[in-house]
Parts: C-alpha cells; sequence; structure tokens
C-alpha cells in the first residue's frame, strides 16, 4: 500500500488549469526526492469524467488537494501557496517522523504541558505494538505531540508490557492510559484521536477556512487569551449539555484580541468578553450573558433555538409571542437586528477556488 498519496481532484475551471504545470513539477521534485514508489505518489483526478469520486469525498471546490496515509484520508487538505516550493515542501514535511525519541526519562519532566502530548513505552522499535503506534501518529501527527522511549529507556514504566499514556494540557492535570490492544489500529485511532482533537477547539486564521468548509455552525466562546477559566467553564458546560449536538455544531473559542472584527459586528469589544455567540453562516447571535452558562439548560436551549429556526424567526419578527421572558418588549429591537455572519467570509473564496454550486456556469 502506498504510504502517501497525494491527489489533485480536478474540473476544467481555470483555477484547476492553472494549478496542473505546478502539482506536476513538484509531483517530478518528490519523484527524484523519493525513488521508492510506495513512498509518495501524486495523482491527479477529473471530476468532470468522475463525478462519484467527488461525492465519495464531499468535494464541494475545485481544485481540492487532499492527503491519504496508508489508504485512509486526511482531515486536514493541503490549503498552502500554490506553487512548486510549497508543495514540494509540504510533502517534505509529511515525510518528517513525528515520534520524537525519548533517550533519558527525566525529559518527560520538562514537557511542553501546553500541548496534548501522547507517549508510548516500547520494548522495541521493530514491533507490531509501535507499527501501529506510528500509523496513528503519522495521522494525528498535527493535532498531539507524540513521544516514544524503547528498550533500557523504556524499561521503568513497561512494568506490565508496553504502555501508551496521554498527558492532557495543564500541569496538574491526571495522566490517562490506554487499556485497549496495542496492535488494534481502530481502537488506538479512536481513543488517540479523542484525546488529541479537543470538543471544544481553537479557531485561527490559519484554520478558519477548514473549519468553516465543514458547513455547520459555530459555537464559539471569544475570551482573552489569558482567560482560561472561561474556557474551562465553557468547555465543562459544553460537555455537560451538547455532546449530544457534536456533529450538528461546532464548538470553538477564539482570542477576543485576534477576532475583534467578529466582536464589533455583535456590538462587542475585548473589553466585553467572555462572550457567547452562534455563528449560523447567516447570522450571528448572542448568548444573553456568560453568567447564564451556569443556568441548567440555558446553553443547550440556545443551540435548540437555533436548529428550530426560533432564533431566525426572532430576527425577522421579534420575540415569540409565546415566550413570557421579561423584558421581552425591551428587547424587540435587539432580538430583530442579529448582525451578518463574520466567519462566512473565512470560507473558500472564489477567487482561490471553483465553488461547486457553480459548477453549471462552467
Amino acid at each position: 500500500i502506498v504510504l502517501i498519496l497525494f491527489v489533485c481532484i480536478f474540473c476544467r475551471c481555470r483555477f484547476s488549469q492553472m494549478l496542473h504545470p505546478i502539482f506536476e513539477e513538484a509531483s517530478n521534485i518528490a519523484r527524484e526526492e523519493f525513488p521508492d514508489t510506495t513512498q509518495v505518489v501524486f495523482a491527479r483526478v477529473d471530476c468532470d469524467q468522475h463525478s462519484d469520486i467527488a461525492q465519495r469525498y464531499r468535494i464541494s471546490k475545485y481544485p481540492t488537494l487532499k492527503l491519504f496515509r496508508n489508504g485512509m484520508m486526511m482531515k486536514r487538505e493541503y490549503r498552502g501557496q500554490r506553487s512548486v516550493t510549497a508543495i514540494a515542501d509540504f510533502i517534505r514535511q509529511q515525510k518528517v517522523d513525528p515520534i520524537k525519541a525519548i533517550e533519558n526519562l527525566e525529559e518527560i519532566s520538562s514537557i511542553d504541558r501546553s500541548r496534548r502530548t501522547i507517549i508510548g513505552y516500547f520494548e522495541k522499535r521493530d514491533s507490531d505494538n509501535y507499527h501501529t503506534y506510528e500509523k496513528v501518529a503519522n495521522i494525528l501527527r498535527d493535532d498531539c505531540v507524540f513521544l516514544a522511549a524503547f528498550g533500557d529507556v523504556s524499561k521503568p514504566e513497561r512494568f506490565s508490557g508496553d504502555n501508551i499514556i496521554y498527558k492532557p494540557m495543564g500541569e496538574n492535570a491526571p495522566d490517562m492510559v490506554y487499556m485497549g490492544s496495542l496492535t488494534n489500529f481502530d481502537l488506538s485511532y479512536a481513543w488517540t484521536q479523542d484525546k488529541c482533537v479537543p470538543l471544544v477547539r481553537e479557531i485561527t486564521f490559519e484554520n478558519g477556512e477548514e473549519l468553516t468548509e465543514e458547513g455547520i455552525p459555530f459555537l464559539i466562546l471569544f475570551h482573552q487569551k489569558d482567560d482560561t477559566d472561561s474556557l474551562e467553564k465553557f468547555q465543562q458546560e459544553v460537555a455537560r449539555q451538547l455532546i449530544s449536538e457534536k456533529g450538528s455544531i461546532n464548538f470553538l473559542h477564539a482570542d477576543c484580541d485576534k477576532f475583534r472584527h467578529p466582536l464589533l459586528h455583535i456590538q462587542k469589544t475585548p473589553a466585553d468578553c467572555p462572550v457567547i455567540a452562534i455563528d449560523s453562516f447567516r447570522h450571528m447571535y448572542v448568548f444573553p450573558e456568560f453568567s447564564d452558562l451556569a443556568v441548567p439548560g440555558k446553553l443547550r436551549q440556545f443551540v435548540l433555538d437555533l436548529h428550530s429556526g426560533k432564533l431566525h424567526r426572532e430576527f425577522h419578527h421579534g420575540p415569540d409571542p409565546t415566550d413570557s421572558t421579561p423584558g421581552q418588549e425591551e428587547n424587540r429591537e435587539v432580538a430583530s437586528n442579529p448582525p451578518e455572519s463574520s466567519f462566512q467570509k473565512l470560507a473558500p473564496s472564489e477567487t482561490r477556488y471553483t465553488i461547486l454550486r457553480d459548477r453549471d456556469e462552467l
């Protein structure tokens, strides 16, 4: 099976045609640097001829550059600069081993606790246990730090055999031990993904396009970067009230200072943070007060009101007449004037891609 498959999914639009010679030249560089044909393979798929492939991989724009590892499509696609140098550098980075070897167990006491870390303790590198760990680390390399210790170095931690632990963010957060089969890829991957990809993710300008393209609304906490207390409360309430909504809404947090513009859209400034809002990609709706997080079920009802259309109805018609909330009349003007979406602007740009909805115009 091919270790890395880099696929350009294109149509006959001008952006695809512009990328063709760049993609081909980058593939020639990869072929020279990695002559083993099972290491890196570049491929192109013409979705004018193979529309079923576009549907299978939920392609919404052309050209789309997808990365596969060991036959598994990576969630993060290539969104970088469309140049030979940038694409070649991207492939080189994918070939770098994501696992750092530990030479001394004392190194663990000084690891960066601001990042999620997975540590594997193995008797030897050439083992099924470690090869499964390698596969998982390569897939989740952007989400966690991966470390490994071998032989005599790892022996003090292998009193019951090879094992893997997760070190969460935070100095006092307790370690978690993987209890499943070390050779079962599906179990290992599911456990590691659960630890490395948090329920509440941070949105940045770097990953904004990727998150927006997932196509589901944002429930977003704007907070000061050093305000970890508000973030922790938000994470706890999302986990407590909204775990069943995972997949229908994205739970995010954002740096108030970096995202001043969306705050201004909802008539807030960094001084007002923490602030919770929903961006539906049509409008932005503000959660009444951050302190209302403590009211049982209130955050969940805010999300359910989005799904039911209540938030949007109130935008057009004012508060629901059956809603006996005190101060309804005073809130009528505010409730009927939510601003337009800010984060929709982070979606894939029509100056860079041919968006699928425009296909009939090609």
